[in-house]
């Protein structure tokens, strides 16, 4: 990654949103890049946690495990996405499992360079409580959605900003059914007739298992909404 790639990356991330172009520089200069395959893991529970992880690329689910010993997923990060925040500031283990859905590049940066920042740019303190705050919003917005918006209308955006991700029209889900359900906040044959439904309304197809080929993705926004 070159310094514009990794100023691009520090640009994606709130907690560095407003800061001086310098300041840009400064935290590009930190930056580590790293890239994934998918099914990779770029963190595992009870690892030393000692970064930030910034999505540039791809699709991560972060899980944790259940009592019960269940996988549960707890949220779906996206290129701008971050993870590991908190764990800036004090020292301790991930509690959560980090994996790539897809090819994956992500920017890192250290708890020791991160608290170096802090001390030279008291500014960013502020920006991280606010974009904490903030994640705190979404994630009740997040549940509100659930219960205002349809289970179509939540499947076709994540179909559409999927294939915006990926790049194409064609591709291979990259959580499966089940994870895809809990996403989405209903059940896995949910799933299933809603796709079904958008299929043979014509708006994509299923050439083969856990593959999509979306036809027209704004006759899907549109038709969901309804």
């Amino acid at each position: 990654m070159d310094i514009k790639e990794a100023e691009d990356c520090v640009r994606l991330v709130p907690i560095f949103a407003g800061m001086a172009e310098p300041a840009v520089r400064q935290i590009a200069g930190l930056v580590r890049d790293h890239d994934y395959a998918a099914r990779e893991f770029l963190f595992n529970a009870g690892e030393d946690a000692d970064r930030l992880f910034i999505i540039a690329r791809g699709q991560v689910k972060v899980t944790s495990d259940t009592a019960s010993g269940r996988e549960q997923m707890l949220r779906l990060l996206t290129p701008g996405d971050f993870d590991g925040e908190a764990v800036l500031f004090n020292a301790g283990a991930y509690t959560t499992t980090a994996e790539a859905l897809m090819p994956v590049q992500a920017c890192t940066i250290s708890r020791a360079d991160f608290q170096g920042l802090l001390q030279a740019q008291p500014a960013l303190a502020l920006n991280v409580l606010n974009a904490l705050g903030q994640r705190v919003v979404s994630l009740e917005t997040q549940a509100a959605a659930v219960t205002a918006s349809s289970v179509g209308e939540r499947l076709a955006n994540y179909l559409v900003e999927t294939a915006a991700t990926l790049g194409g029209d064609v591709f291979t889900l990259p959580l499966r059914k089940k994870d895809l359900a809990a996403y989405l906040g209903t059940s896995p044959e949910t799933v299933s007739r809603r796709l079904r439904t958008f299929e043979d309304a014509g708006y994509l197809t299923q050439p083969r298992r856990g593959q999509i080929k979306l036809l027209d993705a704004d006759g899907l926004l549109l038709a969901s909404q309804k």
